[in-house]
């Protein structure tokens, strides 16, 4: 299926790692011209490096849109972009008792990151009739957990801001939409699980951690992890001119994890 990204261009928000990363190669794999982004152009462009060698078109850019200044030099630097994918994220440890800084900062990393960013760039998306936001949220909106309620909380925004920003760019061209992953296979969760298989005296390979990951935190019907190119593919999809009537949605794609029917 030709989904019509050859040439667009394309910001990733976080994409010097993990499901970002991914996002980035699948989009430059369909033709999209993309913006890597980290925090240090150091790992931004090792990533976009990756991706040039296998004839990807990529380019790094750094800056910390955690704050209004960060978020006009990606802009700047950047320029017009056609689609952006607010994938940066954090989920860091927390509890019932932490201080309300911490959950002040859990804002402002999951929500307020993807907002400046979405105040700088659609409305060049307007001007021009097309545009694709997409964010990248969490099945645990869903199915939150007692622990890190800041964090669960901060994401629980996305659907709502999801909807509300689709109706404010209504007939423009631009549409928005929300993809919810569940445990995802980048090299930090295989890493964190491997951690906690060793220490319960289990087998540490990838298959018996995805095998861990599995029995224990995420059964699934598909009977795997997904890992980055899942969500890449998925998110690809929604940018494309194939997807023009897909708007203010919220899919998850944690293989049946969330195992609930939503009216």
């Amino acid at each position: 299926m030709e989904l019509g990204l050859s040439g667009r261009i394309a910001l990733v928000s976080g994409s010097y790692r993990g499901t970002g990363a991914g996002i980035a190669r699948v989009l430059a794999s369909e033709g999209a011209r993309v913006w890597v982004h980290g925090f240090e152009a150091e790992a931004a462009e090792r990533v976009a490096s990756g991706i040039r060698d296998h004839g990807g078109e990529a380019t790094a850019v750094a800056g910390d849109m955690r704050n209004d200044k960060g978020a006009d030099a990606i802009a700047e630097a950047v320029g017009p972009v056609d689609l952006l994918v607010n994938n940066y994220g954090v989920a860091e440890g927390g509890s019932w008792q932490s201080e309300a800084a911490d959950w002040i900062d859990q804002y402002q990393k999951n929500v307020l990151s993807g907002v400046r960013l979405v105040q700088r760039l659609t409305p060049g998306m307007q001007e021009r009739g097309f545009g694709r936001v997409i964010f990248v949220g969490t099945v645990g909106t869903l199915r939150p957990a007692a622990r890190m309620p800041h964090y669960y909380a901060a994401k629980a925004a996305l659907p709502s801001m999801t909807l509300s920003l689709a109706k404010e760019l209504s007939g423009s061209g631009v549409t928005v939409n929300l993809v919810s992953p569940g445990i995802v296979a980048t090299d930090e969760v295989l890493e964190r699980f491997s951690a906690l298989a060793e220490k319960r005296g289990l087998p540490t390979d990838r298959a018996s951690v995805e095998g861990l990951i599995l029995e224990k935190f995420m059964p699934n019907p598909t009977g795997r992890v997904g890992d980055p190119d899942d969500v890449g593919a998925l998110v690809a999809f929604l940018c494309s001119e194939r997807a023009g009537h897909i708007n203010a949605a919220n899919i998850p794609i944690d293989g049946g994890a969330a195992d609930a029917v939503r009216n």
